[in-house]
């Protein structure tokens, strides 16, 4: 494997940077999570523009053009012979001192790393995923807004960590009002009356390039949409969950703390998503 920082590739055992890079000892930079589909970079563009907007909130100047960016992550593919890839872009704030003062990094870092990955075993599209409610709450937009995908993931992480624990592989977090806001790694929705539901962004929802996609996929499906401030009740009660996100796509979702979603199988519509989303990943994107 072959990783690109700042303009140059090196092997995986010799792509390093400083212990005392502010990505590394606060979580001061930003990141993105890409996908590539038979040698199409699935909505790079989209990824890109918001890479920059979440640097462009934490004062973080990226040391490429959004175009130049583009044709590294390219690059990384291609050097790295890969048709079918998960791409992780990072950008940190480089090498300062150990105090918190961002002004003393005077050069920032880019690292795009380009692998394979499987976020969930293939039987859980077949069968669904099973997920739990967790005790710690969504970053609260006026602390750390969760539009911003920075490195500091502390907050999901420990979420992630009360799943796992519990035996489970995602688990839903909710806001500081006790509405659903996401999953740990994953936006959430759900099907009432043929109907799709899904927080919106207010609610600490990150705007996900999967969570637009599917909303572009109901509405040329002629599924009606809302974005809606959602409860754990009518979650229970709907008739189909499932979760989007880069890694993890379209996966289905059959129960919640411990009450089973509709029939208890992949709903039709979470399926015809899925079918139709499978349809467009090699199309809309960025040709390596």
């Amino acid at each position: 494997m072959k990783v690109y920082i700042n303009g140059k590739f090196f092997a995986k055992e010799e792509a390093k940077i400083s212990v005392f890079d502010h990505g590394l000892l606060y979580g001061d930079g930003v990141f993105e999570g890409i996908r590539c589909y038979n040698g199409v970079v699935f909505k790079l563009e989209e990824h890109i523009v918001r890479l920059f907007e979440s640097a462009h909130t934490l004062m973080l100047s990226i040391p490429l053009t959004k175009e130049e960016m583009i044709k590294a992550v390219t690059e990384t593919i291609k050097i790295n012979n890969l048709r079918d890839a998960y791409i992780r872009v990072v950008i940190t704030r480089g090498q300062g001192d150990l105090g918190l003062d961002p002004y003393k990094c005077k050069q920032p870092i880019v690292i795009i790393i380009a692998d394979k990955v499987a976020l969930y075993p293939p039987k859980m599209y077949k069968e669904g995923l099973e997920i739990i409610t967790v005790p710690t709450i969504r970053n609260l937009p006026e602390a750390l807004n969760p539009q911003i995908k920075s490195l500091n993931y502390l907050n999901n992480i420990l979420a992630k960590i009360e799943a796992v624990n519990a035996g489970y592989q995602e688990a839903i977090m909710l806001d500081s009002m006790g509405y659903i806001a996401e999953c740990t790694g994953d936006n959430i929705f759900l099907v009432k009356r043929n109907e799709l539901y899904t927080p919106p962004q207010c609610m600490g929802t990150l705007r996900g390039i999967t969570r637009d996609t599917v909303l572009e996929l109901a509405h040329n499906l002629n599924i009606p949409v809302h974005e809606h401030v959602l409860t754990r009740h009518e979650m229970y009660i709907s008739d189909e969950v499932f979760l989007t996100g880069t890694a993890a796509e379209i996966v289905p979702v059959v129960k919640v703390d411990g009450r089973t979603i509709g029939s208890g199988k992949p709903g039709k519509i979470t399926l015809r998503l899925i079918e139709e989303f499978r349809k467009i990943v090699c199309k809309e994107g960025v040709k390596i």
